[in-house]
């Protein structure tokens, strides 16, 4: 499943049953995110996102860092102190027990690899991806 990030907010913010099954029954969702940070608005929505379907309750299976997406965990970037620092905000959920992976084979064409990375995110294949998404009701992409 596939949303523009002007919309996304609001199936979560709005009134949150957009994303309930038929049942009723809490959603588990895993996020694809493509894009690197800073550049695209992708990786503040997903967060964003994130943090509302929490709030309704919604379970978020895993995070899966894909194509440039893999550069929101790098603990190489220093963002000026009045700046929201992106990979905090991955490191943070992961603390709070969301599974957060980056691509390898992505990572890797981008220098990125497991020293280089922000606490509490991991590096794996695409076969986490599938995974992730297997346990899910649905997968929400973030970026193209």
């Amino acid at each position: 499943m596939q949303v523009k990030n002007a919309s996304i907010l609001n199936l979560v913010a709005g009134n949150g049953n957009i994303l309930r099954n038929q049942s009723g029954v809490v959603m588990k969702i895993t996020i694809l995110l493509l894009e690197s940070p800073y550049n695209h608005q992708s990786a503040d929505s997903a967060y964003h996102f994130i943090q509302a379907a929490i709030r309704k309750g919604h379970e978020i299976t895993g995070v899966f860092l894909y194509n440039d997406g893999v550069i929101n965990a790098t603990a190489l970037m220093d963002p000026p102190q009045d700046d929201r620092h992106i990979a905090s905000r991955w490191s943070e959920l992961g603390a709070r027990g969301i599974d957060i992976v980056a691509c390898i084979a992505a990572g890797k064409r981008r220098g990125i690899i497991d020293s280089v990375l922000v606490p509490n995110v991991r590096i794996s294949g695409l076969g986490q991806l599938a995974s992730m998404i297997r346990k899910s009701d649905r997968l929400v992409t973030f970026g193209d």
